[in-house]
């Protein structure tokens, strides 16, 4: 079972974190209802998708501009 902390982080913005089954903290952040970045055991990571002007501020507000681009559904699939 995942351990699972919600955190509001902001207007329209929540962090998502737990451990993984590897032991490794995963940290997603959400914009509105939508996890469009976060952190795993790679590093940082960033949606391939283009959202609203909001979202884009969102996420360029939580992980560095070097963050690795991945497609929608892995992030989508963390959260499942």
């Amino acid at each position: 079972m995942k351990k699972l902390r919600l955190k509001q982080i902001g207007s329209n913005k929540t962090e998502l974190t737990y451990r993984n089954e590897n032991g490794e903290d995963i940290s997603l952040l959400f914009s509105y209802e939508t996890p469009v970045a976060g952190y795993d055991e790679h590093g940082a990571f960033r949606t391939d998708e283009k959202f609203s002007r909001t979202t884009s501020k969102h996420i360029n507000g939580y992980v560095p501009s070097t963050a690795r681009v991945v497609p929608q559904a892995y992030i989508e699939g963390m959260v499942q």
